[in-house]
């Protein structure tokens, strides 16, 4: 996943360089004072795994990240991509729209993430590219605790352009400002939606070991602060109706 246009998202505007965050992050101050974690291990199809997220977005008041899995091979695409591109997948993979940006990611054996964080929380006073860059920060070093040397990427870097249309068309393909990069490739991106009543970040990790409670340290990376919770009633009966309605239907889909 990678950046989207101004209107729905703050593009990027990170420092120059890459940047090796293993040994610079300071722990002591970590993105959220407190989070909640949902480990969602029920797979879900894709239309309901955006479900959940947006409603998420409209009804949690702590700062969450959701870990999630797919039902069968998926592959979303962002907000506005166009569906053209996508459609020589529609019978192999469940296919998906995102509300947030970027471009093509197939899921299946990654780890996907989403990251709530309500209007009321102290981080959402933060830029977007600021909240962005420190949640790759925090993969960074979790990712360097576990003997991996990942970097966030910085202007200049190769690979690092967006396209005239404002996204790229296969995100893990072409790496982004504050992406995460793991010997010359990317392993992480994300895209956001910054809303009245919070922002939603989704992100996608590939290409890298997911064992070894990675999920787990990543949270705990964001957080010193972090607490295990269920998924509510009240979360899935939304969710539910948003992909009947929404994400699961036609005119979504193919909006473009």
């Amino acid at each position: 996943m990678d950046v989207i246009p101004s209107g729905v998202e703050e593009s990027l505007d990170a420092s120059q360089g890459t940047r090796d965050v293993s040994a610079s992050l300071d722990m002591t101050r970590r993105l959220f004072a407190s989070l909640d974690i949902y480990h969602d291990d029920a797979p879900h199809s894709a239309a309901m795994n955006m479900g959940i997220d947006e409603a998420l977005l409209e009804q949690v008041t702590v700062a969450s990240i959701r870990f999630y899995r797919w039902r069968v091979p998926a592959l979303s695409f962002g907000y506005f991509g166009e569906f053209g591109e996508v459609a020589i997948h529609e019978r192999k993979r469940d296919l998906v729209r995102r509300w947030t940006g970027g471009g093509i990611v197939f899921h299946g054996d990654d780890l996907t993430y989403a990251i709530v964080i309500p209007a009321s929380d102290t981080a959402f006073g933060e830029s977007s590219i600021s909240i962005y860059e420190n949640v790759h920060r925090a993969l960074c070093y979790t990712l360097a605790e576990m003997g991996q040397r990942a970097v966030v990427a910085g202007v200049g870097d190769p690979g690092s352009g967006i396209n005239d249309a404002g996204y790229n068309t296969h995100c893990f393909a072409n790496p982004v400002r504050a992406d995460v990069m793991l010997n010359g490739r990317k392993i992480a991106g994300a895209a956001q939606r910054r809303t009245r009543r919070g922002l939603l970040q989704q992100g996608s990790i590939q290409g890298v070991d997911l064992e070894n409670d990675l999920a787990e340290r990543f949270a705990h990376a964001l957080s010193v602060n972090c607490s295990e919770r269920q998924m509510s009633k009240e979360v899935l009966d939304r969710a539910r109706e948003l992909a009947q309605q929404k994400y699961g239907a036609d005119f979504w889909l193919r909006m473009r």
